[in-house]
């Protein structure tokens, strides 16, 4: 086979080199997807009825976002998703996964349906199909209708509510079509970022926010399962996502560092697991949760938070090292930067590691009554430059090649793993760091919305047409088919 694996950056394969391995080894039933995010792509933000959304305000914020950038054009989806997933289709994806903006379908969060925004949505169903492309919904993907954060947002246990009866209204129009649903894209993320650190929307810093919030994200998790569940045939099949990280402690050995490596186990990669399973909070291993239950509980919470899911998205992109600090009350514990550790990263700070996906699917599949599993989201940002009418990037295919190979190894190893989504299909807008960090297969000019299929995104469709992992050829590829896609 051609395989040009020896330019690649070593870090980011075992001491054995990078994997050998095919489509075929993965299964003829395995899912090849890529995932994007309303406020990421779409635009379009006033359109047709939308009403604002929490990230609208957060980016009028000064020094919210890098550079002040925003997501009111974005990558033009709304008008362009024709042209995208013509890309995912040439590109052999035989999956998309979306989310819904909530705002673009109820404005103001409840009551009257925005008919145009709902529509544009049975639009986008509709065109994965003609594609061959099998739609995945997200109902929740952090875009809180900024008239329900008026009224306190995840703060108020009324959400849970308001999300369960937007996420029927998307059940009873596109339910007949979409086979696979997710209630929520990451609680942890939004939740901590926005209630927390106030780094993300709404921006706020305060304890008893985040508790609020992040008890209410778990009941509605469970809640919009049971409303989707009730809506929807029962051959669909409904899952949700959960951010995770594999964390080793700073100093192995340590036993203040090896406590706070399972303090923030507990709070990064179990609190919206567990619940789920019927195991409640894992207040054992993080005391200070019992202060969410002295607050926000009510009686029979240990009931509604528990949801049969079919699946679980597991969303993977580096490991995380801990160490003991005095200083954060909630875990005792802090994360130590890749670049203070001198470690090979990525333009997001996360450390290149690939092996963190294998073992965070071992961790959750450990669970004796876990679901099927699905890695709904894996990716890499790197600088990237367009040259000779194509986009170079071997570091993000090298990164592609070596995560697939750590999914392979998984259910090697018998993870029921059946399916893999890169984040993300087209470059985006990401979020607090705006337009800088590239995640795509596709390369986006943000100034002409010229779209540029990237090295990594040829190498993925030549894999998907039975290639080895390690061929390449991407260059040759490019320069053969005029690189661009416009």
């Amino acid at each position: 086979m051609t395989d040009d694996s020896s330019a690649l950056p070593a870090a980011f394969f075992p001491p054995s080199g990078p994997p050998a391995f095919t489509r075929a080894d993965f299964g003829p039933d395995f899912h090849w997807g890529a995932a994007a995010a309303a406020y990421q792509t779409e635009g379009a933000w006033q359109l047709q009825g939308k009403g604002p959304s929490i990230w609208d305000d957060f980016t009028r914020r000064r020094g919210a976002v890098r550079r002040g950038e925003h997501g009111r054009v974005a990558t033009d989806f709304y008008h362009r998703h024709a042209t995208d997933l013509d890309l995912a289709q040439a590109m052999g994806l035989t999956d998309f996964r979306f989310s819904v903006a909530w705002p673009r379908v109820l404005p103001s969060g409840t009551g009257p349906v925005n008919r145009r925004g709902l529509d544009f949505y049975d639009r986008l169903v509709d065109a994965c199909l003609e594609r061959d492309l099998r739609p995945w919904l997200t109902v929740y993907h952090w875009d809180l209708p900024s008239a329900l954060q008026a009224q306190g947002g995840w703060a108020n246990r009324s959400v849970v509510g308001w999300l369960a009866d937007y996420a029927q209204v998307l059940a009873r129009r596109l339910g007949d079509r979409v086979q696979h649903w997710m209630v929520l894209n990451e609680p942890m993320v939004f939740v901590g970022a926005g209630h927390l650190l106030g780094v993300h929307a709404p921006g706020r810093r305060h304890l008893g926010a985040f508790l609020a919030a992040a008890h209410h994200a778990t009941l509605a998790q469970a809640e919009g399962g049971r409303a989707l569940r009730a809506a929807l045939p029962a051959a669909v099949r409904i899952g949700t996502t959960f951010s995770c990280s594999y964390l080793t402690p700073h100093r192995p050995g340590n036993a203040r560092d090896e406590a706070a490596t399972r303090r923030a186990d507990a709070l990064l990669n179990r609190f919206f697991v567990e619940p789920a399973l019927g195991l409640g909070y894992p207040v054992a291993e993080l005391p200070a949760l019992r202060w969410l239950l002295e607050r926000y509980y009510k009686p029979g919470d240990d009931q509604r938070l528990a949801f049969d899911f079919d699946f679980w998205g597991v969303q993977n992109y580096t490991r995380e090292v801990v160490r003991f600090s005095p200083w954060l009350p909630l875990q005792w514990a802090t994360l130590v930067p890749a670049k203070q550790r001198g470690v090979p990263h990525t333009d997001m700070g996360w450390e290149v590691y690939p092996e963190s996906i294998c073992q965070m699917l071992k961790q959750y599949s450990a669970y004796s009554n876990a679901p099927q599993l699905f890695v709904t989201e894996s990716g890499s940002a790197f600088p990237d430059v367009k040259t000779d009418g194509g986009v170079p990037d071997a570091q993000r295919r090298a990164y592609l090649q070596a995560a697939l190979g750590q999914v392979l190894r998984a259910r090697r190893e018998g993870v029921d793993v059946a399916g893999y989504f890169a984040w993300t299909l087209t470059d985006n807008f990401e979020w607090a760091e705006g337009y800088g960090p590239r995640f795509g297969l596709v390369h986006v000019d943000y100034e002409t919305q010229a779209r540029t299929v990237k090295d990594s995104g040829l190498w993925y469709r030549d894999f998907l047409r039975g290639a080895p992992a390690g061929a390449s050829g991407a260059a040759a590829q490019r320069q053969a088919a005029g690189g661009a896609a416009d």
